[in-house]
């Protein structure tokens, strides 16, 4: 009797051990990833290895008990950006793994792209060759759900909606670098609960950590309406809701298990009468144990297979809809006091634009298209959610739209310092932008274009790149406007040639003003438009009429550049306090930009590692195109009244009333 008691006692600690070793949580499963093809990148080249060089110190900081970490490795061209997200809730060792998991697959998923992304159940892992630290980035995106549905499924959204709600307001008074992160359960009915779960990457600061969430939950009926479990993940922030908890409530350094009750010692004077209960109790225990290890088996291996069904069939990057992205004119009119007159801010050939803010205090701009437009409604719908999904930290958000009645209205995000032009041909306001800032306005237009150009989901061409549709944020950092204006307007345009010009005098190429031939080039020669005036700090037409040496911009800089004196031309404003290298530097790329030929211009993508190295040899620039005299001034004269353009309205700003597309969507 007594070996087998031992025999008993032996086997319960045995499975007592084994419970404390067994993980709370499965491996780490990969929701989604996304690779951004257009980026490849060179094998053994310098980025690759500093790629690897990333990947290998995110996975070491990942032991160091840290739920959030970011980095960079090399310099230039070369410089790899990356960071690592933990689930707020995860015990270092399993953030540990997760992290060494992504960092390890992330490679053989994607190997041939410079940006990645992604999303784990337990961590979110990302990279870039451009600057992603402390930037709200909604794209790409991905979502998850699960086949099953409930009951009552409007309640049960609305129940959703309303918890995720509190959790993004409560995540967003946490001060910049603190944990981003909160739980919430609610009750559904008796028996069921509705577990949710929020986070944002530290580095964001409060008010884009509300932003990305209120967006993420804007898109969530899209993904997700009346299944049983659903999340948007952004690379910023993302949530998620299920019917069972996926997320533990305290957060431990390491699982534990409550310890078993210990057998009372053996009784050498009356052994004999307490040795049943004894067995009896043990017995009961070891029973109680196996059940318990049995059922927490069952849990896991059902855990698993939602996961891989997640995996293999509930994940959808296409969360952006017609219906998470409309308005109803109501709002738009409370929002904008009616359309008031003191709320306008312009109007171009594309109609008014009006500021607004919504109940929930987040300041818009509304664009109130004219009637003149040749899109049809369904048209009109696809475009304005393909432009939608254009998300880049130097491209304006278009929020979404309204379509009743007559109406049709985009509306954007706010920007609050205006537009380029304001600051740049005011004496008085044009001081505020000194070189460094002009030089960050410049790089900044360049990768929003390239993200129009090689980055998005498709190929954008702008078509009215101009000083008043580059608008600042508090921060002076550029944010192009009206990108695919010409899309959602309805402009026919055939394999890259159009009957209707869209643009404006003095930024459109020569083969586009006088034959409605546009590219990408395009594009490129109104970049170099734009970096010469902002070199120079006028207008391109401000010498005409005025100045008996130069017709226009282009051709004093061309002048002054054949002369060997470039640095002339430099706003008189800025006094000595410039590069002069980078000051070359960009006065070369711009007469690079507005060369005669197209196919002698560089791309955008080229003049982007132009900007940002020094060794990169840069080709001599050719005579510029002078389209602005004799027949071509006429033809652009012709061009431009046939393109039903209307007139700027009078404000304190600069405005360009050649233009047939408006002053601001902000």
């Amino acid at each position: 009797m007594g070996f087998n008691l031992r025999m008993t006692l032996l086997f319960l600690s045995m499975l007592i051990s084994f419970l404390s070793q067994t993980p709370t949580e499965a491996a780490p499963i990969i929701f989604n990833h996304i690779c951004t093809n257009t980026t490849t990148l060179t094998a053994n080249s310098n980025y690759q290895s500093n790629l690897l060089r990333l990947l290998a110190s995110l996975s070491s900081k990942a032991t160091s008990n840290l739920e959030f970490y970011n980095a960079s490795t090399g310099n230039s061209v070369d410089t790899v950006y990356g960071l690592f997200m933990c689930r707020g809730d995860l015990p270092a060792a399993d953030c540990q793994e997760c992290v060494a998991a992504a960092t390890k697959e992330i490679v053989e998923r994607c190997t041939d792209e410079k940006v990645a992304v992604a999303w784990y159940a337990q961590c979110l892992l990302r990279y870039s060759n451009l600057y992603i630290f402390s930037t709200m980035v909604l794209e790409p995106t991905s979502s998850i759900s699960s086949t099953q549905t409930v009951s009552e499924s409007n309640r049960f959204d609305e129940l959703v909606m309303a918890t995720m709600n509190d959790l993004a307001s409560s995540v967003s008074n946490v001060s910049s670098g603190d944990k981003k992160f909160a739980t919430k359960e609610a009750n559904f009915t008796a028996s069921q609960t509705i577990y949710t779960l929020v986070q944002c990457t530290p580095d964001l600061s409060g008010s884009d950590c509300n932003r990305c969430l209120q967006i993420a939950i804007k898109n969530l009926p899209s993904c997700c309406a009346g299944k049983k479990m659903g999340g948007v993940l952004f690379p910023s922030c993302y949530l998620r809701y299920g019917m069972y908890p996926f997320y533990l409530k305290v957060n431990t350094s390491a699982p534990r298990s409550n310890p078993a009750p210990v057998p009372p010692p053996l009784s050498s004077g009356k052994g004999q009468n307490s040795l049943p209960a004894i067995i009896a109790i043990v017995a009961s225990i070891s029973v109680s144990v196996i059940l318990f290890v049995m059922g927490y088996c069952f849990l896991r291996r059902r855990a698993r297979k939602k996961y891989n069904a997640i995996q293999e069939g509930g994940a959808s990057n296409d969360i952006t809809t017609i219906e998470s992205l409309q308005f109803g004119l109501a709002t738009i009119k409370v929002a904008t006091n009616n359309f008031s007159h003191d709320n306008k801010l312009g109007v171009g050939g594309f109609g008014a634009v009006y500021k607004g803010i919504l109940s929930n205090g987040q300041e818009i701009a509304v664009k109130r298209l004219s009637k003149k437009s040749g899109q049809g409604v369904g048209e009109f719908k696809n475009e304005v959610v393909v432009v939608a999904k254009l998300q880049h930290r130097n491209l304006v958000r278009l929020l979404g739209f309204c379509l009743e009645r007559e109406e049709k209205i985009l509306v954007y995000e706010f920007v609050e310092n205006k537009s380029l032009d304001y600051f740049l041909y005011d004496v008085e306001r044009q001081r505020q932008l000194d070189w460094p800032t002009r030089y960050k306005i410049i790089k900044g237009v360049a990768r929003g274009i390239i993200y129009l150009h090689e980055d998005s989901r498709l190929k954008i061409i702008h078509r009215d790149l101009k000083a008043s549709n580059v608008l600042l944020d508090g921060d002076m950092n550029p944010k192009v406007s009206d990108f695919g204006m010409a899309k959602i307007f309805g402009i026919d345009q055939t394999r890259g040639n159009t009957r209707r010009i869209a643009g404006t005098l003095g930024y459109m190429a020569p083969e586009y003003a006088m034959h409605g031939n546009f590219s990408v080039k395009s594009d490129v020669y109104s970049f170099g438009v734009l970096i010469l005036e902002i070199i120079s700090g006028r207008r391109i037409s401000s010498f005409n009429q005025s100045d008996g040496t130069a017709r226009h911009l282009l051709s004093h800089a061309w002048k002054l550049w054949r002369d060997g004196s470039p640095l002339d031309l430099l706003d008189p404003t800025l006094g000595d306090s410039y590069s002069r290298d980078e000051v070359i530097k960009c006065l070369h790329i711009g007469l690079l930009a507005v060369q005669n030929d197209p196919v002698d211009r560089p791309t955008i993508e080229s003049i982007i590692l132009m900007l940002q190295s020094y060794s990169v040899p840069l080709p001599s620039p050719q005579e510029p195109a002078y389209f602005f005299s004799s027949v071509g001034e006429q033809n652009m004269e012709s061009n431009e009244r046939e393109s039903n353009q209307s007139k700027s309205k009078s404000l304190p700003m600069s405005v360009d009333e050649a233009s047939i597309t408006d002053v601001y969507p902000r």
